[in-house]
């Protein structure tokens, strides 16, 4: 009988030393996320699910062109963003070109998107600025600039507390496993 509780026990024990080290990485290191809606088309697609990495974010690791993960918290939800401008940077469009401290930026991501631009007939992206990103603050914008709500038209500056964490790759549907960095 001793031996059977002694079993029990260290089982118990396992599980919960299991979870809270699942807890940890969850809410630390990385988790799992599902893309909402066509913004970001055609890099993520609707209801896609993604992994991201949350200590880029922690330690300020974060590059142009990352896309991240956004906490609303008026709303209770989560935005999937490409990083555009950092605190302090200047951000102009401009023709649909995008310039940083008035250095132009390749955005190659974007050329599905401009070709049907193109084919309709109208600019990706209206002209924006000059504007200053705020200290603690970037500017994100969706890929699918004719249909995305962000920095420009509705989201602002995000400051970086809400910036979950950084997209690493999708992992579902298991036909479309991808690398997204």
């Amino acid at each position: 009988m001793s031996k059977t509780k002694n079993e029990l026990f260290s089982w118990i024990k396992s599980i919960i030393i299991a979870f809270g080290i699942v807890m940890l990485v969850k809410t630390f290191l990385f988790a799992p996320y599902i893309v909402k809606g066509s913004s970001m088309e055609p890099t993520l697609h609707n209801h896609e699910k993604i992994l991201v990495n949350k200590l880029g974010a922690i330690t300020d690791g974060l590059s142009r062109g990352d896309i991240v993960i956004i906490k609303d918290t008026k709303e209770d939800t989560n935005y999937v963003k490409r990083i555009i401008g950092f605190p302090g940077e200047r951000i102009e469009m401009k023709e649909d070109k995008l310039y940083v401290n008035k250095e132009q930026v390749d955005e190659s991501y974007l050329t599905a998107n401009r070709n049907k631009a193109e084919e309709l007939g109208v600019n990706l992206t209206g002209d924006i600025g000059p504007i200053i990103v705020p200290e603690n603050h970037y500017y994100v914008m969706g890929d699918n600039r004719l249909n995305s709500m962000d920095s420009r038209n509705g989201l602002g500056f995000i400051h970086k507390d809400y910036i979950i964490g950084e997209s690493e790759f999708v992992f579902y549907p298991l036909s479309k496993i991808r690398d997204i960095k």
